[in-house]
């Protein structure tokens, strides 16, 4: 949520950083750039009147989770799509600073994130997880703090994502800029704290983000576009173009790859995003052939998710074709920030009292 600004001039400057970046000039062999706005759906309305600023989304068996905005207490909304209607949810007692999103857990339950920074950047940020069911418990999650490193902070952040094989733990920050991607440790202490790790940047003022089921592509998202990278390489594949929404803060990849979106706003829409074709032939993992007349002679199960999907950032997998994309020069970064930077001091005199 920022609301320190009229929305228009934020509008206006985000579309002009997404203008800017790698994510909407193109990089050579990207792929699906755009799909049309007609083809996005609205799945659902939010029916419950709690729900007044949507900033995170995420699908667990069938259910859609959200969290309201910083001011909110500590609590989950569990939705059925088919009615709209509030069916669930886990409420706990400590009040968060500032909750900014929700990812699916390889086991079922959300992790929450609460690490915006809007009114105050912070040097850490919490994580709770809770789970997700059909009805409404009172919990006591085991949260972690997550530190950045030392002389990298404070940041605001928005961006919280959860590989779904390993479990690992990614934050991104949200700057005109362009974010600093870090990675937890693949363990996190209960009640206790664990340092976050750079793993590389992107482009973009980034609202949120999500895996694809496949581990190895990831789906970043401003007000106003959204574009999917690689995993850990963090080269960009393709772009997603979004329903407009009045503050479009989040996005979610349920686990047979569909991608949606919501927004700030009582009573607003869930919207299913258009994937076009050929980007999701390439985020969509390949079906799992057809099972073998004799059991395997060791009894191994074979893995839905590559081995290549939990490596560490270091150790980026062998790109295919659709994945050689050249990397624009740093100063295209700067360049596009002084633009944006231009276009919001213009903005801010034409708002002026005359």
């Amino acid at each position: 949520m920022t609301a320190s600004l009229p929305w228009r001039v934020l509008a206006a400057l985000g579309a002009a950083l997404v203008v800017s970046s790698p994510a909407a000039v193109g990089a050579v062999g990207a792929v699906g750039a755009v799909a049309d706005e007609q083809e996005h759906r609205v799945l659902f309305r939010w029916q419950d009147p709690d729900i007044v600023e949507s900033s995170g989304l995420a699908v667990v068996d069938g259910l859609f989770v959200t969290v309201n905005d910083s001011g909110d207490s500590g609590r989950t909304f569990v939705v059925d799509p088919d009615t709209g209607r509030t069916v669930g949810g886990s409420s706990w007692a400590e009040t968060p600073i500032d909750v900014e999103a929700v990812a699916p857990m390889p086991d079922g339950r959300v992790l929450v994130g609460d690490i915006g920074g809007n009114n105050e950047p912070r040097t850490s940020v919490r994580v709770l997880p809770t789970p997700v069911q059909r009805d409404f418990l009172s919990v006591d999650p085991d949260w972690t703090d997550l530190r950045y490193p030392r002389g990298a902070g404070p940041f605001d952040a928005e961006v919280l994502m959860v590989h779904p094989v390993s479990g690992r733990v990614v934050v991104v920050t949200k700057s005109f800029l362009g974010g600093t991607v870090y990675q937890a440790p693949p363990e996190l202490p209960a009640r206790g704290e664990a340092p976050l790790r750079q793993v590389g940047t992107l482009p973009g003022f980034l609202t949120d983000g999500a895996f694809f089921p496949d581990g190895q592509h990831v789906v970043v998202r401003t007000y106003v576009g959204a574009a999917v990278y690689t995993w850990p390489g963090l080269r960009e594949v393709g772009q997603l173009r979004l329903p407009s929404q009045e503050q479009g803060e989040a996005i979610a990849v349920a686990p047979d790859g569909r991608v949606f979106v919501s927004t700030e706003g009582a009573g607003s829409a869930v919207h299913r995003v258009a994937v076009p074709p050929e980007l999701a032939a390439v985020v969509t993992p390949p079906a799992a052939p057809s099972p073998s007349p004799s059991p395997s002679a060791t009894g191994a199960t074979p893995r839905d998710v590559p081995p290549e999907a939990e490596a560490e950032p270091e150790a980026e997998p062998e790109q295919s074709p659709v994945e050689e994309v050249t990397r624009r020069p740093e100063w295209t970064w700067w360049a596009g920030g002084v633009v944006g930077i231009g276009i919001l001091v213009l903005l801010i005199r034409s708002l002026r009292p005359r």
